[in-house]
């Protein structure tokens, strides 16, 4: 998967390089970039560092990772936030970009980011988020690369107070009306039909045998490959606005048989743009069907229906929630 979302300490990313929010002096300093020097040894890093004395707001430049995991630090220096009127935007956007870019000349198939500038930088958290995303999905357009934006918790992510709280209503409507449901039908008796509990990670409640017979007369891959058709994508656009791997999707081009996981299924349609029927259709062609019981389900539901077709803010919303990413 291009794009991944994760919690964790990005000193432990296996990653052949991961990114080091730095300062224009490359000393070693707070948050972030303490932590990186301390884990891959302060002493070794700073003299390598030292060795190149400055890197400029915007700029990148890179090191060896010494004790950690990655191969590589690659130093980029984020703008300080003085209200958005010193041309900050552009200079954080540059260092998403020159990171890349460096990565794609050192050789890396993976690279791990911090949510660069949003510490004692200030950089507001929510444009700090769309910048990084902007520009990585700008970058995986030309280039294959695992691309990793790494936080350590929910204070350090950047999706909107207003949409989290609007996802948030409606996934309550929702359950309220599921529950309004089973309450008419133990009034008239009549049987209750109770979901069986699935872990998070799948969340893939199966179609009904009727239903599955139905579609037997066209597969999921089938289906799938007639939907691009139809919107006159090539395969290639079609993973990467999905953000999947490109090995995942020739693997189903030619597997006719093999049913992916339905949150690679639910990135297929985002990426397809297929209003709420024809994401229906096209996993019941596997099996699976949105409930109105799943959480997960439910934020996907709230983007299709407004026709919110941009897979990562999905995925953002889906990781402030605690829920699987769509994808592979």
């Amino acid at each position: 998967m291009p794009l991944q979302i994760v919690r964790n300490d990005i000193t432990k990313m296996t990653t052949d390089a991961i990114v080091n929010a730095a300062n224009s002096s490359l000393k070693m300093g707070g948050g972030v970039c303490g932590a990186i020097f301390r884990a891959a040894g302060p002493k070794e890093l700073q003299e390598a560092c030292d060795r190149i004395g400055h890197c400029a707001v915007g700029e990148a430049v890179h090191t060896n990772g010494f004790e950690l995991e990655s191969k590589y630090i690659i130093h980029t220096v984020g703008p300080v936030w003085e209200g958005g009127g010193r041309n900050e935007e552009m200079l954080l956007r540059n260092c998403y970009r020159n990171s890349l870019e460096l990565a794609i000349e050192l050789g890396c198939e993976s690279i791990a980011f911090p949510l660069i500038s949003t510490g004692i930088f200030g950089y507001p958290k929510e444009p700090a988020l769309r910048v990084a995303t902007e520009e990585i999905d700008e970058f995986l357009n030309e280039h294959d690369m695992d691309v990793y934006l790494v936080v350590l918790d929910k204070q350090s992510f950047g999706i909107s107070q207003k949409l989290y709280a609007s996802i948030e209503t409606f996934i309550e409507e929702q359950e309220a009306a599921v529950l309004e449901e089973r309450a008419v039908r133990y009034r008239d008796h009549r049987p209750l039909e109770i979901p069986m509990y699935e872990p998070k990670e799948t969340l893939e409640p199966q179609a009904s045998l009727e239903e599955l017979l139905e579609d037997l007369d066209e597969s999921f891959s089938q289906r799938l490959f007639r939907f691009i058709d139809d919107r006159g994508m090539t395969d290639a656009e079609t993973y990467k606005k999905a953000n999947l791997d490109k090995k995942l999707f020739s693997k189903i081009r030619n597997s006719p048989g093999y049913t992916p996981k339905k949150k690679t299924i639910l990135a297929f349609a985002v990426a397809l743009e297929l209003d709420l029927d024809e994401t229906e259709e096209l996993l019941g062609t596997a099996g699976y069907r949105l409930s109105n019981s799943h959480k997960f389900d439910l934020i996907v539901r709230y983007f299709i229906e407004r026709e919110q077709y941009n897979i990562f803010e999905i995925n953002e919303a889906l990781f402030a929630f605690d829920e699987a990413l769509l994808g592979s």
